[in-house]
């Protein structure tokens, strides 16, 4: 309230809610800030328990994140800062109490549904001296990596996580990006034609983001993709797409 009412500030802010606040304050916080977080840091009550003790999941955590969603679903936007209400995040700590992926990324996809969760930030476990994990071995950085790119399908590819590739353990491979090791899974054999297939098929083929399958189908309304290419005037990421893929129902060449 001192930065927006008196000093006059208008540029971005964003409020983390602590543990144990009151729905009146996360409703206060959301008619000042432009984005609310509040860090879950574990995936679950069992995950947080190890990491912190201290807090309670469910109640003090998991509760304002509804909240806010219950405010942004029931009152008007013209009440939040600049006339709409702000977005949500939260957080995760990577590597540090033995969770997996398919927990962390469950978490998220279950949010993104109950609560609109604009993103899901991780962060990669490394030790701090003088604290009770100072003896844990650091997260690989390609873990956080990873949980990031699986988010992403998530929430802006139409990806299930029950679609994710895990391996055993229920965590994602290191050596290659989640969406292409789906792909090797699932379109080796069998690609997909880009003249006939809709906007969701096309989120599936490595290559192709969102802004990449709306060139596709505007395109197609002016004729048929013929090669490599046509796909590279498009921006597509021609190379990553052609194992994956027919045009006019024959496999590109690709090295």
């Amino acid at each position: 309230e001192i930065l927006r009412k008196k000093l006059g500030y208008q540029g971005y802010l964003h409020l983390k809610i602590m543990p144990g606040a009151e729905f009146d304050q996360v409703y206060r916080a959301m008619q000042l800030a432009d984005r609310v977080s509040v860090n879950l840091e574990g995936p679950n009550t069992k995950r947080l328990q190890a990491l912190a003790p201290q807090k309670v999941f469910l109640e003090e955590l998991v509760r304002p994140l509804k909240w806010v969603e219950q405010i942004r679903s029931t009152k008007p936007g013209w009440l939040g800062w600049k006339g709409r209400w702000p977005s949500t995040t939260t957080q995760f700590v990577v590597g540090a109490v033995g969770e997996s992926d398919l927990e962390l990324l469950s978490t998220v996809e279950s949010l993104n549904r109950q609560v609109r969760l604009a993103r899901g930030y991780f962060s990669a476990f490394r030790p701090t001296r003088g604290t009770p994990f100072e003896e844990l071995p650091s997260c690989n950085p390609w873990r956080e990596h990873r949980l990031y790119q699986a988010s992403f399908l998530l929430r802006d590819y139409g990806f299930g996580v029950e679609e994710m590739p895990f391996q055993g353990g229920g965590d994602l491979p290191l050596e290659e990006d989640p969406k292409l090791a789906w792909a090797r899974q699932n379109l080796k054999g069998a690609p997909m034609e880009i003249n006939r297939v809709d906007r969701e098929q096309l989120l599936r083929i490595p290559g192709i983001g969102p802004m990449g399958a709306m060139a596709i189908l505007q395109a197609r309304r002016g004729g048929r993709l013929h090669s490599l290419e046509d796909l590279k005037r498009l921006g597509i990421a021609a190379g990553r797409a052609a194992p994956f893929i027919l045009l006019d129902g024959a496999r590109p060449a690709f090295q």
